[in-house]
């Protein structure tokens, strides 16, 4: 597989909120060979760098691989087929640049004086760097998470320039419930005496704060029922200490195993993962919203004339199905041919990431899952083109991304009570070829 990794300045970069830096340095990795019209963009999570696949000579400051089940030769994004190029978003701190970046015109870094970042600069980033590669047009883009929302800013944004959309865990804003915890987690970080207004560099790090901040993000992304299979109540073990400070009568009490688990993995983001980073890019999801600037959802996307697959997972309460169906419902009420793949999975929010199986190849069919299934990539199977849910379909133990292209036509749901409208039976249409 041929890999390219590299940063590339596009010069001066005006963000959303109207102000601008001197220069923009983006960080990228490729996988495979452009032929012209096989381009697919992989869109990043939260604290996801550019470094989306192989786990071999990566980055040594990042996170391992972080879709490396999903892209790859032979893979659901196969690169011996496709052109494949993630892009480090700004504001980030793996290669882009952001808080941390050095100010070119003031020699410290930005810190608290870079421009506020949004989801629209992540895309116009992502478009100029796909001009810097030669890349004028997509044959598809993909994104879990706030990586979705950036999937759909790119239908909203530029719909002329990408065939195919695939928002997966994603919705077209987010929840009060989730704006909550996300407030809190950044008020863990600028309360901690160590954030200093966000002039920490050279100094000791908020760590504390941003650890705080990143276990909040952990009980976000699983489920109760993940938790209860993961951690039960049980102890964790005698030689797991404790990360953070305790009331002296914590000794009387057992220090529990989702305790440990939220402060190892605190311990270990706060290595790579930089505080003012993180404020920013939460900002960016949360005021996320992709009617903004129009009347509705519907209206944002209007232009796109392409194909969407939208996909959800049943214990997601971060981006629930139920916001994911709105979405697919306004792309469908835009003339966007939808379909929308639900995935039973008890995993919660982070199923996109831990759960190749459903998600990208080729895996044994589920107890729990129907034996009434159909795969969605290869052969996306729509529903009525009219504007209804009929485009809803149950996920079973097929993947949904399973080679991105058709593999010809697939059986249509024979009872009612495998439609996603009460009452109305399934109508098919031809599969997508992706």
């Amino acid at each position: 597989m041929n890999v390219e990794r590299d940063t590339v300045s596009l010069g001066r970069f005006e963000f959303d909120c109207g102000r601008s830096i001197p220069e923009l340095e983006v960080a990228y990795e490729t996988y495979g060979d452009f032929t012209g019209d096989n381009a697919v963009l992989v869109c990043h999570a939260l604290t996801g760098s550019a470094h989306v696949a192989g786990h071999r000579d990566g980055p040594t400051d990042q996170a391992r691989a972080w879709w490396d089940d999903i892209v790859g030769p032979g893979k659901a994004i196969d690169t011996r087929e496709y052109y494949v190029v993630c892009v480090n978003v700004p504001g980030s701190c793996y290669g882009t640049t952001g808080p941390a970046s050095e100010n070119p015109e003031t020699g410290e870094p930005y810190g608290t004086d870079f421009p506020a970042v949004t989801v629209g600069d992540w895309t116009e980033a992502q478009r100029r760097l796909l001009d810097e590669l030669g890349v004028p047009h997509l044959h598809a883009v993909v994104g879990g998470s706030v990586g979705g929302m950036n999937v759909v800013e790119w239908a909203k944004r530029h719909p002329d320039h990408v065939e195919r959309i695939v928002p997966i865990a994603a919705a077209a804003r987010l929840d009060p419930q989730c704006l909550a915890i996300d407030a809190i987690a950044r008020r863990a970080i600028t309360t901690d005496d160590d954030w200093n207004g966000g002039d920490y560099y050279g100094g000791d790090s908020p760590d504390d704060g941003l650890a705080l901040a990143r276990q909040l993000g952990h009980v976000m992304y699983l489920s109760k029922a993940s938790m209860e299979q993961k951690f039960g109540r049980r102890a964790a073990g005698r030689d797991a200490a404790r990360s953070f400070p305790t009331d002296p009568a914590a000794g009387f009490f057992p220090y529990r195993e989702v305790e440990s688990y939220l402060d190892y993995n605190a311990e270990k983001f706060v290595e790579r993962f930089d505080a003012n980073a993180y404020l920013y890019l939460t900002r960016a999801m949360d005021n996320y919203d992709l009617a903004a600037g129009f009347e509705g959802d519907a209206e944002a996307v209007a232009a796109f004339e392409g194909e969407a697959l939208v996909m959800s997972f049943t214990a997601d309460w971060h981006f629930t199905p139920a916001q994911a169906e709105e979405l697919a419902d306004a792309l469908r009420s835009a003339g966007a041919k939808t379909a929308h793949h639900v995935v039973d999975s008890d995993h919660g929010h982070d199923a996109f990431l831990v759960e190749p199986e459903s998600v990208g190849s080729r895996s044994r069919p589920s107890t729990r899952a129907s034996s009434r299934t159909e795969r969605i990539l290869p052969g996306w199977r729509l529903g009525s083109p009219r504007p209804q849910n009929d485009g809803l379909i149950q996920a079973g133990p097929e993947p949904a991304l399973a080679g991105l292209r058709s593999a010809g036509p697939r059986r249509a749901p024979d009872t009612a009570a495998e439609c996603s409208t009460p009452g109305e039976r399934h109508v098919p249409t031809p599969p997508i070829r992706f």
